[in-house]
């Protein structure tokens, strides 16, 4: 889950699939810096629903997620505190079923050079083990390198002591 125009998708195909349903509640949290995230109660007492999901999200850690808890009315009124048990319990147990991925925060960088180069910029890319995204050959080259994101001026610093 990378943007909120895949939260919105997710969240109506759940709407269509559970049109019974009295609330689809949700929280998701998305970006590496941790910053972009929402909480939606549909409905349920304010705080009683997102933000106990969201308690769920932060307690593990995680980003780029979602976590939808869809809740059928069962005749018995929980009260606040009853709702946000049941909310938490049940953010809980589905993150922890859930698979993780553990994804490394990239960031590209562009290198342009002579040919005569060619050697000396592949032993870097090896040497680093860094993944290439794309790369362009003529009598100017250019290469863009995936690398993670700590490792950026380290591999800027051994490019620019590259020389042919």
């Amino acid at each position: 889950m990378e943007n909120t125009d895949e939260v919105k998708t997710i969240v109506e195909e759940y709407r269509k699939k559970y049109f019974d349903a009295r609330h689809v509640c949700y929280a998701y949290m998305l970006g590496a810096d941790r910053k972009s995230f929402r909480t939606v109660d549909d409905g349920e007492p304010s705080s009683t629903a997102g933000k106990p999901i969201l308690g769920q999200i932060n307690a593990n850690e995680l980003t780029d997620i979602l976590v939808v808890v869809v809740r059928y009315y069962g005749g018995v009124n929980l009260g606040t505190g009853g709702l946000i048990v049941a909310y938490r319990t049940a953010a809980q147990e589905a993150i922890a079923k859930a698979e993780k991925v553990k994804k490394m925060v990239e960031e590209t960088v562009t290198y342009d050079f002579p040919y005569v180069m060619m050697n000396s910029v592949m032993r870097v890319v090896k040497e680093l083990g860094l993944r290439i995204v794309s790369q362009q050959f003529d009598n100017t080259c250019s290469i863009t390198l995936a690398i993670r994101k700590s490792e950026v001026e380290r591999l800027k610093a051994r490019l620019a002591q590259l020389s042919f």
